[in-house]
């Protein structure tokens, strides 16, 4: 019944993902994991391996819709956006990492 490690890791890249697309119009899975590397103070670093098999994954979800374009350098590349279910998904995930974050809290303060 418990949380396992993978479900824990799939969760906070999902939370971190969405809340990216949150403050963003539209954006490539590139720009995705500079921006988490940027605001994260270099901490966190999400590599193509995760990125890539959880934008999918939220995209099969209905979080994300994917569209082709250019890039800045005229590339092509696949740009992500918020959907109205990844909006909702998003404050599940929030609200998940808060009951975390403090059950870890309580078991670290109980001495």
């Amino acid at each position: 019944m418990g949380i396992k490690k993978n479900d824990i890791l799939q969760g906070t890249l999902a939370l971190l993902i969405l809340k990216t697309l949150a403050s963003q119009k539209r954006v490539h899975g590139y720009a995705i994991t500079v921006h988490i590397q940027r605001v994260s103070d270099q901490l966190l670093r999400v590599e193509e391996g995760s990125l890539y098999p959880a934008l999918h994954r939220m995209e099969q979800e209905g979080w994300v819709r994917a569209e082709w374009g250019k890039t800045e350098k005229n590339r092509e590349a696949r740009f992500y956006s918020l959907t109205a279910l990844g909006k909702k998904q998003l404050a599940q995930e929030e609200e998940n990492w808060a009951r975390l974050t403090e059950g870890v809290a309580r078991v670290i303060r109980y001495a």
